[in-house]
């Protein structure tokens, strides 16, 4: 699973580890996805869309069918 958010367009921030001598080394920041199902009443079906914690929070206050709205407005696959 990618760690990206079809809602809101999250993806892994890049950055560098830092050790206790202060050498840097690459790592990776990557959001907290999951994968959620919902109905969605206007389409009599189930989508299983893989969301941020933070479009989870999104989608509860605007509702499932804006945000499926959003999602295809990015040209993202529902």
């Amino acid at each position: 699973m990618s760690a990206h958010c079809q809602l809101t367009g999250a993806q892994p921030g890049f950055g560098n580890r830092i050790s206790h001598s202060h050498r840097r080394t690459r790592r990776r920041f990557d959001p907290n996805i999951q994968r959620k199902r919902y109905w969605l009443p206007s389409e009599g079906r189930h989508v299983r869309l893989t969301l941020s914690a933070k479009a989870v929070k999104t989608v509860d206050v605007i509702g499932i069918a804006a945000a499926v709205a959003r999602i295809r407005a990015r040209g993202g696959r529902v």
